[in-house]
């Protein structure tokens, strides 16, 4: 039998960092039984689905590197299968048109729940058999009302579900669209899942759908439902605890590969190991480790690995998910040091792309103002020492970190000041700010040219400024 599991979200929103965690299970579990990875789009809800949700679920899977083998699917392409599946279930009698109206229902259910009594339909249709074809009706799956369905979920263990519990599911509505748990049934039917990795909140369509699929003579999938993914302080995770979508990490600079490390831990473990590439995951994954507990987030442990990545990842590699995000600041490149070596010296400073895109304007864009803080270190006793240090780097013939530093050194050495206090206020004139990666690399990095024209403006800006 070849593995086949599927990835299946609404696109109701922005990609959820739950549904990301869930296909990406669904995909290595698949990768390491060399099966196959399905993604569909379930589209159904017309009314909240939308064009953008649908584009940024396929720019998701595109950023994270979870490419599938089928797909994408969309059940709003697949309407007529769905009629063609509820006529044959009428037909064979295991299903019944129901014309009950919504007051009829609502009073119903306003009854049950005065008498304590679990809300349901009470099969008057199903007992009567109506047909009216002049009236509206909805189509209604004959559920079992004897027996038990019962199911080995690969998280939580067997799981039972009384079919006594379980009411007559609306299929088809008035209108004659289908509903979303039968044509989830169908789907994975159709497109022969063997496995359906999904949220915990679909424990109690399982019993459902597997009744549907028993009655079309179909064996169902198994299933693995996966815990939530709750906040830092417990609850429930949402915007305020910041960034929830997929595509919000990556305007947040964050790296694919730091993202699915994370979220692979986020209910999975092998012994201590917190680090794991793509391929590591694949080869070791098993649905049967994963945790029953819900698992919260930890932001720091994010930026933990982010950082580990944009360290041990080739500069060259850094630089396609770093370029954007200097873009969106408006800093060209073209002119300046190569991308590759600053983020070579910025990657362990920093612990996203945005932060090492914002921390290295310097490098591509002249010092226009200098930061507040920093203004304390242009002073007027500095400036002969900036004077001194700038005729020196102009006859520098050899534009190079170890040259640079040993010019500042010495110049310190012979003013019998610290390093520190000469390399800051040089910081200070050639970056506007009071931190940077060691001065001799960073002057090496801004060049020569530029060097010289901000420690000018430094010295210009002492005389208009500093006073005494």
């Amino acid at each position: 039998m070849q593995i086949r599991t599927r990835f299946a979200p609404s696109p109701t929103g922005m990609l959820h960092i739950g549904g990301v965690r869930t296909a990406l299970y669904s995909w290595l579990y698949a990768k390491k039984l060399k099966g196959q990875f399905v993604l569909r789009i379930e589209d159904t809800d017309t009314e909240r689905s939308t064009k953008e949700a649908t584009q940024a679920i396929l720019d998701s899977m595109e950023w994270l590197g979870l490419t599938y083998d089928e797909g994408p699917f969309y059940q709003t392409e697949r309407m007529e299968r769905y009629k063609e599946v509820i006529k044959q279930l009428l037909n064979s009698g295991k299903a019944y048109r129901c014309y009950c109206s919504k007051e009829r229902l609502d009073d119903l259910r306003s009854k049950q729940l005065a008498n304590k009594e679990k809300p349901c339909y009470d099969g008057l249709c199903r007992k009567h058999n109506p047909d009216d074809p002049n009236q509206p009706f909805v189509v209604r799956f004959k559920n079992p009302k004897d027996g038990a369905v019962t199911f080995n979920d690969q998280v939580h263990g067997t799981i039972t579900f009384q079919n006594s519990e379980l009411d007559d599911l609306i299929i088809a509505r008035s209108d004659g669209t289908p509903t979303y748990n039968f044509c989830v049934v169908v789907d994975d039917m159709d497109m022969q899942i063997t496995h359906v990795i999904r949220g915990s909140d679909h424990i109690n369509n399982t019993p459902r759908q597997i009744n549907i699929l028993n009655a079309l003579d179909y064996t169902p999938p198994i299933y693995a439902h996966v815990p939530m993914i709750l906040g830092s302080d417990g609850k429930k995770l949402s915007k305020r605890h910041g960034a929830v979508s997929a595509m919000q990490f990556c305007d947040e600079g964050f790296l694919p590969e730091a993202l699915l490390n994370y979220l692979v831990r986020l209910g999975w473990a092998y012994g201590d190991q917190e680090i794991f590439s793509i391929t590591e995951m694949a080869n070791l994954f098993d649905i049967k480790d994963i945790n029953k507990a819900a698992s919260m987030v930890n932001p720091e442990k994010l930026l933990w690995l982010n950082q580990h990545y944009m360290k041990t990842k080739k500069p060259e590699e850094i630089a396609k998910y770093l370029r954007p995000h200097l873009e969106t600041l408006n800093i060209d490149t073209s002119n300046g040091p190569e991308l590759t070596k600053v983020i070579a010296i910025q990657a362990e400073r920093c612990h996203t792309l945005v932060e090492i895109a914002e921390k290295s304007r310097y490098f591509y864009q002249n010092v226009s103002s200098y930061e507040e803080k920093a203004q304390k270190h242009l002073k007027a006793e500095i400036a002969p020492v900036l004077t001194e240090i700038k005729t020196e780097l102009q006859n520098l013939a050899n534009w190079q970190a170890s040259e640079i530093h040993t010019i500042i050194n010495n110049n310190a050495g012979k003013l019998g000041l610290k390093l520190g206090k000469v390399a800051q206020p040089i910081r200070v004139a050639v970056t506007g700010g009071t931190v940077s990666p060691p001065i001799d690399i960073t002057l090496e990095l801004i060049g020569k040219e530029q060097v010289l024209v901000r420690l000018d403006k430094a010295l210009t800006f002492i005389y208009n400024h500093a006073s005494v």
